[in-house]
C-alpha cells in the first residue's frame, strides 16, 4: 500500500465500499465514450453505398464524434461543479440514446453528422469527464488502482462491442443496429446511477465569493466560478497540458495505420485484423496493473517519473517497429504498444489529479480535453501525408514522426519533476539534454 496521501477535498474519502461500484459505472461509461467512435467505423462502407458520398464525407462522423466528445469537455466540467456528476451521466447517457435512435431515420449524411456526430458525442462528453471526477471524490489511497479499473473499460468495451456491431450489421442491417445501439447505450445512464454523491457538492469553485457579489458579475465571471481558469497560472498544469497536446498528435495514429500497414506487406486482412485484437487484449491487462504498481509504496511518491517513463517508453515502441519486418515482428510490435499504451492511459487522468488535487481536477480535465481536441484530429491525416513525403515504408514514416516528440515530452517532463522537487536545475537539464543528444544522433542517422 502507498503512504499516506493528504486530501485537498474536505472530507476523507472511503477509498472503498460503494466507490467499487463507482468504477463499475465509470468503467462503463468511460468505455463507451472512448470505444463508439472507434466501433462505428464498421458502418461506414455500407452508408457511404447508401449515400451515395465518398469515404472522406462518412469518415467525418466518427471525426465530429471525437471533436464534440473532446471540445465539449468545458461544458461537461461545469456542469458537473454545478450538478454533480449522477444527473450529468445520466442525461448524457439519455443523449446518446436519442441521438443514435434517430440516426436510424436519417435520410442524408448532414442529419447523420448531427444525430450521431454532434447529439450522440456530446452525450458522450458528459459521461467520460464525470466519470473520471467521481472516482477522486470515492478514492485516496487506492486511487491509481480505482483509475487502472476505470480506464480498462476502454479495451474490453474495444473487444465487445466491435465484434457486437459487425453481428448486429449482418443480421438487421444498419439501421435497426442503430436502433439497437441506441437501446445500448441508455445503459450509460444504468453506470450514472452507480455515482451515489458522497457528500453535498460545492456550488462553485470559489463558493466564499459567490452570494456578495453575484448580482455585479458578467457572464465571463460566472462562468469562471464553476471553471478554475487560474489552473493557467500552475507550472505543473501548463506543462501537463502542452505535453498532453503534443503526445496526442501521434498517440491514437498507430492504431489507425497498424492493420492497414501489415496489409500492405503482404499479411492477409485476418490476420492483420488479429493485431488490433492482440493489442487490446494486452492493453486491458496492462491498464490495471499499471494502477497496482502505481498504487506500491515504491512508485506513489514518484508518479510523475513513471509516467514519464511511460511516455517514452510507448515512443520507443514506435521507434523500433521500422524493424518488425514479418508477421512474427509486429506480433512482437503489437504487444509492446499494448503495453506502452496501456501504461500511459492508466496514468493520464491520475498524474494529473496528483498535480492540481482532487478539488480543482474537475476544472483541469475539462480544459484538457479541449485542447487535446484538435491533435486527436490532426493526428491520423499529418501521418496520411507523410507517407508519400518521406523515404521510409508506410509505418515507419508516421512512428518515426510521431514517436521523437514523445520521447522527448518524456524527457523534459522528468527535467521538470526533478527542478520542482528543489534538485539542481543545472544538473537535471545536462542530464535531459545529453540523453537528447543521442536521440538526435539517432534521428540524424535514420535520416541519412
Amino acid at each position: 500500500m502507498s503512504p499516506p496521501v493528504p486530501s485537498d477535498l474536505g472530507y476523507v474519502p472511503p477509498d472503498g465500499g460503494w466507490g467499487w461500484a463507482v468504477v463499475f459505472g465509470a468503467s462503463v461509461s468511460v468505455g463507451f465514450a472512448y470505444t463508439f467512435p472507434k466501433a462505428f467505423t464498421i458502418y461506414f462502407k455500407e452508408l457511404q453505398d447508401f449515400f451515395g458520398t465518398s469515404y472522406g464525407e462518412i469518415a467525418w462522423v466518427s471525426s465530429i464524434t471525437l471533436a464534440t466528445t473532446y471540445g465539449a469537455g468545458p461544458i461537461s466540467s461545469i456542469l458537473v461543479n454545478r450538478y454533480g456528476s449522477r444527473p450529468v451521466v445520466i442525461f448524457g447517457g439519455l443523449l446518446c440514446g436519442i441521438g443514435m435512435i434517430s440516426a436510424a431515420f436519417c435520410t442524408s449524411i448532414l442529419q447523420l453528422y448531427i444525430c450521431v456526430g454532434f447529439i450522440t458525442g456530446f452525450g458522450l462528453a458528459l459521461n467520460l469527464q464525470p466519470s473520471v471526477i467521481i472516482i477522486g471524490k470515492y478514492f485516496l489511497k487506492r486511487r491509481p488502482i480505482a483509475n487502472g479499473l476505470a480506464m480498462a473499460g476502454s479495451p474490453v468495451m474495444l473487444c465487445t462491442l466491435a465484434p457486437l456491431n459487425q453481428f448486429l450489421f449482418d443480421n438487421f442491417g444498419w439501421r435497426g443496429s442503430f436502433l439497437i445501439l441506441g437501446a445500448i447505450l441508455l445503459n450509460c445512464c444504468v453506470a450514472g446511477a452507480l455515482f451515489r454523491p458522497i457528500r453535498a457538492a460545492p456550488a462553485s469553485v470559489k463558493p466564499q465569493n459567490k452570494t456578495e457579489e453575484e448580482g455585479g458579475k458578467d457572464c465571463c465571471e460566472k462562468i469562471n466560478q464553476y471553471l478554475d481558469f487560474s489552473l493557467f497560472k500552475h507550472r505543473g498544469f501548463l506543462i501537463y497540458l502542452i505535453g498532453n497536446v503534443l503526445m496526442f498528435l501521434g498517440f491514437f495514429a498507430p492504431i489507425v495505420f497498424l492493420a492497414p500497414y501489415a496489409k500492405h506487406i503482404g499479411i492477409d486482412e485476418y490476420s492483420a485484423a488479429f493485431l488490433l485484437s492482440i493489442l487490446a487484449i494486452v492493453d486491458m491487462i496492462a491498464r490495471p496493473t499499471t494502477g497496482i504498481i502505481a498504487n506500491s509504496k515504491w512508485v506513489r511518491p514518484r508518479i510523475q517519473y513513471f509516467f514519464s517513463f511511460s511516455i517514452a517508453f510507448n515512443g520507443t515502441c514506435h521507434l523500433l517497429c521500422p524493424l518488425a519486418s514479418g508477421y512474427t515482428g509486429l506480433v512482437v510490435y503489437s504487444i509492446f504498444f499494448g503495453l506502452a499504451f496501456g501504461m500511459v492511459c492508466a496514468m493520464l487522468f491520475e498524474t494529473l489529479m496528483d498535480l492540481v488535487g482532487a478539488a480543482r481536477f474537475t476544472s483541469a480535465v475539462g480544459l484538457v480535453t479541449i485542447a487535446e481536441c484538435c491533435t486527436i484530429l490532426l493526428g491520423p491525416p499529418i501521418g496520411g501525408e507523410l507517407f508519400p513525403l518521406m523515404d521510409f515504408n508506410h509505418l515507419s514514416a508516421s512512428d518515426r514522426f510521431k514517436a521523437v516528440p514523445k520521447i522527448k515530452i518524456g524527457l523534459f517532463w522528468m527535467a521538470w519533476f526533478e527542478i520542482s522537487k528543489g534538485k539542481d536545475p543545472q544538473r537535471s537539464m545536462l542530464t535531459i539534454l545529453n540523453l537528447q543528444q543521442g536521440l538526435q544522433s539517432s534521428e540524424d542517422k535514420w535520416a541519412h
